[in-house]
């Protein structure tokens, strides 16, 4: 059974919803103007959700369901991707799996028929699961070679200590090595089940005919309650974690203190401060760091908010002699948003920049098949358009101050730094708001 399409209220009437008894949830954003549709195959499952035995194994199933199904071998898979435009795209996250593809409108059942294939019947076979565990692994030797990322991923494993939020999303060598055809099958179907998957899509695309084919192919699929790792809010630190590295040219560096989570009211608030801080060419940091001074190329702040918790940091990429230079600029900024709060004029500009940045989204297919998932993780509901903007429109200078007063304080601050650091002295006293 199914239940009937539901609408979006307010000016989103071309969002539907259908929910079919095992749990699984379809999406649709029909846009009648174009000829393409994105279709999303988005799981409500990410790293943060495994066992530390089993963690990096989300990631590994995201890349060995594409070694063959039980009617197509990997190179069936590639060339019908490659056929549909070659643009089939899959992602791993801390709490979301996804697999997402653009195509010509005419051509979405096939779409549908290959990522539904991939997905209910990967072979996982064991010669190419240990084929995919030495890809896997070279991906993570590349990640350590790219000094940004080695940075974001040592310092999120001492600002999240003991918790899956601070474990990579790849897993380790030791881990990745372990996911045998046996823990790889038995994962995936006790987790990547009906019950635990959005198909969300947007485009010329009708509905009904997406529900259809979602039936067929995971209709029969039983409702399952997955056993999933407990997903207990990550202990709160506030690292100072200073990596020396003498080969690299510049020393990367992060700011971060504690933010409001993706499900808190406050998130609107927290995006326009991000944004104001450091989001884009007019803000603080770029004009005082890189415009003023010439001290970075790389510079910008952030808002990362997961289930429930978020993070708050600053970015930079300098030379060694300079870190100390933006180490103080970036503190400086943060202690006068605190202190003197925002303008208006900020604010209002960084609206403007949001609420942009949400309508120009609406012409792409694939923005509004991706929102349409993340309402529906986040919030079990579709949150408009006219509602979206109404919040941001909404936060006053008032709700910034209440934001930064508890977020950014001093003993809350965690600072990482990864280059050649040799007679840097950072101290909890130098860091103070």
């Amino acid at each position: 059974m199914r239940n009937p399409p539901a609408y979006a209220g307010g000016s989103d009437l071309h969002i539907q919803q259908t929910r079919l008894d095992n749990g699984l949830t379809i999406l649709t954003d029909r846009m009648p103007g174009v000829r393409s549709a994105t279709l999303g195959f988005f799981y409500r499952v990410g790293s943060r959700h495994e066992p530390a035995e089993l963690n990096g194994i989300s990631h590994f199933i995201e890349h060995t369901v594409f070694k063959g199904t039980q009617k197509r071998s990997a190179l069936d898979i590639a060339i019908e991707q490659d056929r549909l435009g070659g643009n089939l795209d899959a992602f791993t996250t801390h709490e979301e799996t996804g697999f997402a593809i653009k195509v010509i409108d005419d051509q979405l059942p096939m779409a549908f028929d290959l990522i539904a294939d991939m997905l209910t019947s990967p072979k996982f076979d064991a010669s190419d699961l240990e084929s995919e565990q030495r890809v896997i692994i070279e991906e993570m030797k590349m990640v350590e070679d790219s000094p940004e990322e080695f940075l974001g991923e040592i310092f999120s494993e001492a600002y999240f200590p003991g918790h899956p939020l601070g474990a990579s999303i790849a897993g380790t060598p030791e881990t990745v090595r372990s996911f045998d055809r046996e823990r790889t099958r038995n994962y995936h179907e006790t987790v990547f089940a009906a019950s635990n998957l959005i198909i969300a899509a947007a485009g010329n695309l009708e509905h009904d005919r997406l529900v259809d084919l979602a039936a067929a192919s995971f209709g029969s699929s039983p409702a399952v309650s997955a056993r999933n790792a407990e997903t207990l809010p990550p202990p709160s630190a506030a690292p100072i974690l200073l990596r020396q590295n003498a080969n690299l040219e510049q020393v990367h560096l992060i700011i971060a203190t504690p933010l409001v989570s993706a499900r808190d009211e406050r998130r609107y608030a927290a995006d326009l401060l991000a944004n104001i801080i450091g989001g884009g060419t007019s803000s603080r940091l770029w004009q005082k760091i890189r415009e003023e001074r010439g001290l970075a190329y790389s510079v910008g702040a952030s808002a990362v908010m997961y289930l429930d918790c978020g993070m708050f940091s600053t970015f930079a990429g300098t030379s060694p002699g300079q870190v100390g230079e933006v180490v103080d600029l970036s503190i400086t900024e943060m202690r006068n948003v605190v202190k003197n709060g925002v303008t208006d004029d900020e604010l209002n500009l960084a609206k403007q920049q949001t609420v942009s940045s949400i309508l120009l989204g609406l012409e792409d297919s694939a923005a509004r098949a991706a929102t349409l998932a993340q309402s529906e993780m986040l919030h079990g509901r579709q949150i408009s358009v006219d509602e979206a903007i109404a919040k941001i429109n909404a936060v006053t200078p008032d709700d910034i101050d209440a934001l930064v007063a508890s977020s950014f304080t001093t003993d809350q601050v965690a600072f990482a730094a990864l280059g050649d650091l040799a007679g840097l002295s950072i101290t909890r006293e130098r860091l103070a708001i």
